[in-house]
């Protein structure tokens, strides 16, 4: 934990950096508008305004969200939507096997701390390594608070402004699900062996979709990187 001179006792938000506060508030906005595209793809699935926030406000995990509103979308059921949105979501954990030595938090605090543990609030921490602890801990708070106000905020006007333009799906909204896909996934694409197993997923998709209920094609994916994973190992 942090240690404020002044009231000579550890602190759960440590002294701020501007570097710091710069990174984490940059990464906060950018993403957190993206939440105008789930509000309008939510509502173009057929949720309502509210449940699209409540979505975001109770679950905050965004490509958990947009695939279980990618599944809805697409005529499956609710098992699948859970079942994708839960794989996806998986990863957090991890996160917070990793964020927790750094943090150092309990009770509300604690629940607080693992709601905003996500990709970019673990990021932001771990980019402040050569800042030192403090650092990495304030721009975990900043960046994973900030995406959470932001995201909702914008999933909001997002919802709100699809539920006025009458059948969203007649403005091309209802695309807004796997071009939110291609953002979040284009950038991790870092070296050719990412981009192959991203190619060999897709055609894997694309051929069992006439054999399987909608969603699971997405899910069934999941064994392409396992495969290719332990063929490499």
């Amino acid at each position: 934990m942090g240690f404020h001179p002044r009231l000579g006792q550890n602190t759960w938000m440590p002294k701020l950096p501007r570097a710091t506060l710069r990174d984490a508030l940059s990464v906060a906005i950018t993403v957190g508008t993206y939440g105008v595209a789930f509000g309008a793809a939510s509502v173009a699935a057929g949720f309502s305004v509210l449940q699209s926030c409540l979505f975001s406000l109770l679950t905050f995990t965004g490509a958990s969200q947009f695939a279980a509103v990618g599944v809805v979308a697409s005529g499956g059921a609710a098992v699948s939507a859970i079942a994708a949105a839960t794989m996806l979501g998986a990863r957090n954990a991890l996160y917070g096997i990793q964020m927790a030595p750094l943090v150092q938090v309990r009770g509300l605090r604690r629940v607080a701390a693992a709601h905003v543990t996500i990709d970019e609030s673990t990021g932001v921490a771990l980019g402040q390594a050569p800042r030192g602890p403090d650092a990495m801990r304030a721009g975990f708070w900043i960046t994973g608070i900030g995406v959470f106000v932001f995201w909702n905020i914008f999933t909001l006007i997002g919802a709100v402004g699809a539920k006025a333009l009458g059948n969203p799906a007649s403005w091309g909204l209802d695309a807004a699900v796997p071009a939110a896909f291609l953002g979040l996934l284009w950038p991790r694409l870092e070296n050719n062996f990412l981009r192959v197993v991203a190619v060999i997923s897709m055609i894997f998709a694309l051929s069992i979709t006439t054999w399987l209920p909608a969603g699971l094609p997405i899910i069934a994916t999941v064994l392409v990187p396992i495969v290719i994973g332990w063929r490499e190992r």
